[in-house]
């Protein structure tokens, strides 16, 4: 017995999942399991605010996590993650993230989770889908920042895949998608990838009033050290944010999101 190689231990993995229902007067129904946990901080004014957290304290190799957020007719909710993401070094199998929201006729969502770090090594699938009734509307953020940069770390070794698919009606009105691996890391300091930034962030707005807010959104992409376009395709706002690190991209961000939504910044975006 001495001749065979020793096994490879069995990894403890990680799997959670949270579903919320709001209605037009608050909490409907709410189940969570595992490292998935969703909360409902008392808000003295405004939107119903909905926070997801991740217990395990981030994703490795093989764990799976699920947020879902269902709003019925009319009613309005902003859902966030309690802290930033961190996406640690996958061996073999890539962590698994889902995000499900669906708001019903006449509601809204804002999506703004906090940022996603990605360690070296990281592999992460993540899938957003958005389904919107008529009439209704939703605001999307994705923040990912490239390596621990307070410690100077360097990405060698990188599996992402991201995507978000927003349905109206039951058809597709905006797919955005990125995947950065071991192939595109050496060239994401080209002009025609990231131009060298190591924090990159996509707000994207669904309602037809969103492309009216163009030139709004254009007047405050000044921010320095930030590389940002906004476009307005029909019934969207898309707006793009490059920097080198991810505290300028944040201030930037916090101030369209100012700018774009009438309510203030969930509680958690203020610590």
């Amino acid at each position: 017995m001495f001749d065979r190689p020793a096994s490879q231990p069995s990894l403890q993995r990680s799997h959670g999942a949270a579903r919320i229902v709001m209605g037009s007067q608050g909490l409907a129904d709410l189940a969570q399991s595992g490292s998935a946990k969703a909360m409902l901080p008392r808000v003295a004014a405004g939107v119903p605010e909905i926070v997801f957290l991740n217990t395990s304290g981030g994703l490795a190799s093989g764990d799976r996590l699920s947020f879902t957020a269902i709003l019925r007719g009319n009613a309005r909710a902003v859902a966030t993650t309690q802290t930033a993401e961190r996406a640690y070094r996958a061996e073999g199998i890539a962590a698994r993230a889902e995000v499900h929201l669906h708001a019903g006729e006449n509601g809204w969502i804002d999506w703004i989770p906090q940022e996603t770090i990605l360690f070296d090594g990281a592999g992460l699938d993540r899938d957003t889908q958005v389904d919107l009734a008529p009439g209704a509307g939703c605001l999307l953020l994705e923040m990912i920042v490239l390596g621990r940069l307070a410690m100077g770390e360097s990405l060698c070794r990188l599996r992402l895949r991201d995507r978000r698919v927003v349905r109206c009606a039951g058809r597709v009105v905006h797919h955005d998608a990125m995947v950065l691996d071991d192939r595109t890391l050496p060239r994401l300091a080209g002009p025609a990838l990231l131009d060298g930034a190591r924090a990159v962030a996509t707000l994207a707005m669904i309602a037809s009033h969103a492309p009216d807010l163009l030139d709004r959104a254009r007047a405050l992409l000044d921010e320095p050290g930030v590389t940002g376009a906004a476009s307005a395709p029909p019934g969207r706002l898309v707006i793009r944010l490059l920097a080198r690190d991810d505290w300028p991209l944040r201030r930037q961000v916090n101030r369209l999101l100012a700018a774009l939504r009438p309510d203030p910044l969930p509680r958690v975006w203020q610590v």
